[in-house]
């Protein structure tokens, strides 16, 4: 017999914690056993809960903060203090706008491709009909955005009398703009939620765009606002509206100027 001839041992389970096993192992017979994945489970579960633990106050306003007086660190509750009134003056110096624009054609240029370097800058061209419900509903909406994002300018006219001849049947018409360009438009809210389309909607439109940041604590607060029903006093959160309608951020074609 040929001693040199490689030796079939029977091996049950190569990973198995067996005294055999160790045995071949020892010889090189089956290769090392791979380290187990738990204690690196085990350390990012641990890191995880740490650093939610840590940002547990993002989020919140200052006078959510007060109300945790009792709760937290005096010392780590008023470094997030000072974290939100400083970014509450960013947002004062940024704040610039802060209501809805009538816009007339001839400063259209000016006052929206122009402005758009500075801001980012939302049209909304109205039906000239008083029997369009869903033109109605974004005026109301567009009031409350203007209110609550002074950072973004919302402007707002009649389509008719922006392009001659464009038809009622396409309003509400949306065109957002940033640094000159239309970044995206929507043409009647079927893509939204119809006549029932919210704050919350156009807010997420704007979040997929970068035009409002994800987390920001206005965005935070209508979170904790809304009642059981998913809506508060604009009509439904912006994850509401990521629920009943996932919203395409891609740009879309445009002939607009």
């Amino acid at each position: 017999m040929d001693m040199n001839l490689p030796v079939n041992v029977p091996v049950d389970d190569p990973n198995a914690d067996t005294e055999w096993n160790d045995i071949l192992r020892r010889h090189k017979i089956i290769p090392e056993k791979p380290p187990s994945p738990t204690p690196l489970i085990e350390e990012a579960l641990t890191q995880a809960r740490q650093l939610a633990h840590e940002n547990r106050l993002e989020g919140k306003d200052l006078e959510e903060l007060d109300e945790l007086e009792d709760d937290e660190d005096e010392a780590f509750l008023d470094s997030y203090r000072q974290k939100r009134m400083q970014e509450m003056k960013v947002l004062e110096r940024k704040s610039v706008y802060g209501r809805v624009f009538p816009v007339q054609k001839v400063e259209y240029s000016r006052e929206v491709t122009e402005e758009s370097s500075k801001a980012w800058v939302c049209v909304l061209l109205t039906s000239s009909s008083g029997m369009n419900v869903e033109s109605q509903r974004l005026v109301e909406v567009w009031r409350e955005l203007a209110a609550t994002w002074g950072e973004v300018k919302f402007c707002q006219m009649r389509a008719d009398l922006c392009i001659e001849g464009y038809p009622d049947r396409n309003t509400p018409t949306v065109l957002m703009y940033q640094a000159g360009e239309i970044r995206r438009q929507i043409v009647t809210l079927k893509e939204l939620g119809g006549d029932r389309t919210s704050v919350g909607d156009v807010e997420a439109v704007l979040v997929g765009l970068g035009a409002i940041k994800h987390g920001d604590t206005r965005l935070a607060k209508k979170e904790r606002n809304v009642d059981g029903n998913g809506e508060g006093k604009t009509g439904g959160s912006i994850r509401q509206s990521g629920r009943r309608k996932r919203v395409d951020d891609e740009d879309g074609d445009s002939d607009w100027e």
